[in-house]
């Protein structure tokens, strides 16, 4: 899942404008190498120039297939995607967040790509993410980086306030008071959007919605638990109140970098910023601790990251040069490039070399993978955030109460998921 990535939407219009023709506009390349475009959601200034020089290494060992990168803010790319393949205007390749796979699988835009080269080495994934590829059996992409979210915190603030990481979100609240008194600082901020509240549903032991009893459960009495235990985390000694302003994600960041504030809970995809701010020029002053756990007394959090999927509309010869480009960029080999220069996680276990590991941020983050709790297959899961956002920012503001918000919300979601029962 990833957030706060910055670019101007006039510029990525334009440049989504001169090259989103895919497969759909193959021009004249009987006599010279295919073009394929591929459209990367990730950090255009952290992470997109090892995607970059990736794509030189594939096309200087492979001389017939050009590329085309394009990078698309990851906040614009789901709509754009899905505009522009439904007129046949699609990239051939597209690094597609988890929660967009199935969705643009059902819509018939991914192609299938169970039996080809692109999954030739699927037994060196893990299981779980090639499960979240998948749609009614057939697998639609390769993983190509995962992420979950855990509690990031400074380990010197820590061990001066004589605090230890946090269990429950109890102990968090006691933490962050004792930080504050000690330090002088806040001891956590917390996020009002749903994404990162997904992990105080998982501590009572629901979700969203039950997708086996096809039932919308953000009302329950579980789910109102969850929110309200999240809602405490803005009010009480140490604890920073809810930021509800355009610009909250960047606040958040910069206050956690700069020493600031104490914790927050962050996904790795922050790690190389993490890593530029103050706080953290010794890279072993970050501590990575597994999410809080709720009244069941089990943590968890979501599953994130991106596959690699192909545009069905795409003719054969593209598709066969995407692939073999998808091959390339999930191997083991390139795994590792962009795991050691953007500290992302990788999604093959024989790509967590010594090298890798050596990275205190990635191995913080792989210690906490097995709290990851994988998404449903529901094709329109990840779209429930989006009402939530809505709602929690106004219940994290005080602008509305926790039953209206939540109800709202559910009104919402019952439009996403018509066939689910409240």
């Amino acid at each position: 899942m990833r957030r706060g990535i910055a670019a101007t939407a006039l510029v990525a219009s334009l440049a989504l404008a001169a090259t989103a023709c895919g497969g759909s506009d193959s021009g004249d390349e009987a006599d010279g190498p295919v073009t394929i475009t591929w459209w990367d959601t990730s950090n255009a200034t952290n992470e997109a120039p090892t995607y970059q020089a990736l794509v030189k290494e594939f096309e200087a060992a492979n001389k017939d297939i050009k590329v085309n990168y394009v990078n698309v803010p990851f906040d614009q790319a789901q709509n754009k995607f899905d505009t522009a393949a439904g007129s046949k205007g699609a990239p051939d390749v597209l690094r597609s967040e988890v929660g967009w796979t199935p969705a643009f699988a059902k819509k018939g835009f991914f192609a299938p790509l169970d039996g080809t080269e692109a999954l030739a080495e699927q037994d060196k994934f893990q299981p779980s993410l090639i499960e979240q590829a998948k749609y009614e059996g057939k697998t639609y992409g390769v993983p190509f980086t995962t992420d979950t979210l855990a509690l990031v915190y400074n380990k010197a603030l820590f061990e001066k306030a004589g605090v230890e990481a946090p269990k429950t979100w109890d102990d968090l609240k006691k933490a962050a008071a004792t930080i504050k008194d000690k330090t002088g600082v806040d001891g956590y901020w917390g996020s009002t959007q749903a994404y990162y509240a997904q992990s105080f549903l998982y501590g009572e032991g629901t979700d969203t919605v039950d997708v086996d009893a096809k039932k919308i459960t953000v009302t329950s009495p579980a789910a109102k638990k969850a929110y309200g235990t999240w809602r405490s985390l803005f009010s009480g000694k140490g604890l920073h109140k809810a930021d509800t302003t355009a610009d909250a994600y960047a606040h958040i960041q910069e206050a956690f970098v700069s020493g600031k504030v104490a914790s927050i809970i962050q996904g790795p995809w922050e790690i190389t910023n993490f890593y530029k701010g103050s706080a953290f020029k010794d890279k072993d002053n970050l501590g990575i601790a597994t999410v809080p756990a709720g009244s069941t007394g089990k943590a968890g959090a979501p599953t994130g990251g991106h596959n690699l999927s192909v545009y069905a509309g795409s003719d054969k010869a593209h598709q066969e040069a995407s692939l073999k480009f998808v091959k390339f960029m999930t191997s083991a080999k390139a795994q590792e490039t962009i795991a050691l220069k953007n500290s992302t996680l990788p999604t093959r276990e024989d790509a967590y070399t010594a090298k890798v590991k050596a990275d205190p941020g990635i191995a913080g983050y792989q210690g906490v993978l097995s709290s990851a709790q994988p998404r449903p297959a529901l094709p329109e899961y990840s779209s429930l955030w989006g009402p939530l956002d809505d709602e929690l920012i106004e219940i994290a503001g005080g602008k509305e109460s926790l039953d209206k918000g939540l109800g709202d919300a559910e009104t919402a979601i019952t439009k996403l998921v018509p066939d689910f029962s409240k």
